[in-house]
Formats: structure tokens, C-alpha cells, sequence
């Protein structure tokens, strides 16, 4: 099989079965794996085609009206979560894996650890959910608490600091803030843990929270990210300061935003405005 046959084939893939630019991709590195891990030959013109891009869409934001309409259908810890994803501009997994000690009350901070691409960044504690999450995180104290005394609370630690430090896994510091509701054992070491609470717990609910609030759009925990970034635009913060707050390598990402203001796109104004009035 040449180069031609290569193409054609990748082309009559995704023309014939319109199927995604990752599958492209996997079919392609399925062939250099067969011609140099199993027949072992090396075509150095493998690796000059052109690999399928991933379309570009343009993120889902919901207005500040919307906004509101949604947290105020949400209640409890489902809340919180919302307020930290649109006031912080969190992940919902980096809010799910929130420990207590990365959450500064005096500072008004947020540190989130490893996040995607195994990058550290802080971002602000919102003055909008300080009270209720204190409040939060005072239950949580007391749940582990009881936890302790019942010969459980320990928890899951990173980059292997169990072996370093065996203790660690019970203090307070390194409890999620978000505990799950149950325990689970730890097979290797026999430890009654809480894992984090999951993701679907809070997708669930801000899918029924987005239906009874009547929000059209299609709405999700990432939209509550997406609606951070472009409100903090609307309010004319640099591009860079958003960019280091959502955690963005290249600010190219962030300026994706710039085309979902409610603007228009550009923040162009329409010449019809100038000549007709409604």
C-alpha cells in the first residue's frame, strides 16, 4: 500500500462513513503501528500526511439572566458546584477533586492541583458562595469526624504520598471537600475511604435544573465555564488575566470566547442599527 492508497483510503473513510476526525486519526496510527511494530518496515512518507483536524465549534454561554434562572433552580451541594464552575471558572472534575486545603477562606482562593495538563493555577474563591461553602465544609469536618471514630476516613492521596506518608491519608487537609455519601475499600490496603462525589451527580442536576428554569440552550456544567469566561469579557478584563484563570496553555483557546459576546460576532455592530429602529 502506498501513499495514494493510504489517502484514498482515509478519504473514502470519511467521506463514505462521515465519521470523526479522531477516528481518521486512529485509523491512520493503526497503520503505522501494523507496517512498524508487526511487519516491521519502516515508509517515512507515512508521517508527512495530513492528519484530520476536529472541527471548530463555538462554545455554549448562557446570558446572566439565564445564569440565575439555573443556580436558583439548583439546591444543596449541586448549587455549590454551579456557583464554583461559573464564578471561578472550575471544571466540574477539578471542582469534584477540590481538597480542603486548597480552598483558602482568609485569601478568597481557589488552587486547583494537576488540572488538565497537569498544570497547578489559582483562581478566586466568589464572595457569592464563601458563607454557604464555610457552612459546607464545616458538615464535611464533622462527617469525618465520625468517619475517624469508626475506624474509616481516610482517603485517596497523589503521586504515591500514602508510602511516604502513611498517616496522611486521614488528616483533614487532604479530605475532598465534596465527599461521596458512601464508603468503598481499598483493596491494597484494606483503608474504608470516601472517594470524591461523581461527576453525574451534578450533570444530572444541572440538566433538570436547565428544563425547569425553561433554558432553551443546551446547557451543561462545561456551558457554567463557558458563561464564566465570556461574562468576565463582557466586563472588558483582559484576554490574558481570563486566560490564566481558565487554565488555557495558548491564548488562542481563550479568544473563542470573544466570538459568543453578546455583541455579535467580533463584538461588531450591525449597520442596521444605525438605520432602523424598532
Amino acid at each position: 500500500m502506498g501513499a495514494a492508497e493510504v489517502t484514498a483510503f482515509l478519504t473514502a473513510l470519511a467521506v463514505r462513513d462521515r465519521v470523526a476526525a479522531s477516528t481518521q486519526n486512529q485509523a491512520l496510527n493503526a497503520l503505522l503501528f501494523l507496517y512498524r511494530e508487526i511487519l516491521e518496515i519502516e515508509l517515512p512518507w507515512l508521517d508527512g500526511l495530513v492528519r484530520a483536524k476536529r472541527p471548530a465549534h463555538l462554545p455554549v454561554a448562557l446570558t446572566r439572566e439565564e445564569t440565575q434562572a439555573l443556580v436558583d433552580a439548583l439546591n444543596g451541594t449541586p448549587r455549590l458546584l454551579a456557583l464554583l464552575m461559573y464564578g471561578a471558572g472550575l471544571r466540574l472534575l477539578e471542582c469534584c477533586r477540590l481538597r480542603v486545603q486548597d480552598v483558602d477562606f482568609g485569601t478568597n482562593q481557589i488552587t486547583i492541583r494537576d488540572g488538565k495538563g497537569a498544570k497547578d493555577r489559582a483562581t478566586m474563591l466568589p464572595t457569592a458562595v464563601k458563607s454557604d461553602l464555610a457552612r459546607h465544609v464545616d458538615r464535611v469536618r464533622k462527617q469525618h469526624a465520625r468517619d475517624v471514630a469508626h475506624d474509616a476516613g481516610w482517603v485517596e492521596l497523589p503521586w504515591a504520598l500514602g508510602r511516604k506518608y502513611p498517616n496522611a491519608g486521614r488528616e483533614w487537609g487532604w479530605q475532598w471537600v465534596f465527599p461521596a455519601t458512601r464508603f468503598y475499600v481499598d483493596r491494597a490496603s484494606g483503608q474504608r475511604r470516601r472517594h470524591h462525589l461523581h461527576e453525574s451527580v451534578a450533570q444530572r442536576a444541572v440538566r433538570e435544573a436547565a428544563l425547569k428554569a425553561g433554558i432553551v440552550k443546551r446547557a451543561s456544567c462545561h456551558t457554567l465555564r463557558h458563561s464564566f469566561a465570556t461574562h468576565l469579557l463582557e466586563d472588558g478584563y483582559d484576554i490574558r488575566t481570563v486566560q490564566e484563570l481558565l487554565g488555557h496553555r495558548d491564548v488562542s483557546t481563550t479568544m473563542i470566547y470573544t466570538h459568543v459576546l453578546n455583541r455579535g460576532p467580533a463584538a461588531v455592530r450591525s449597520p442596521a442599527d444605525r438605520m432602523f429602529r424598532t
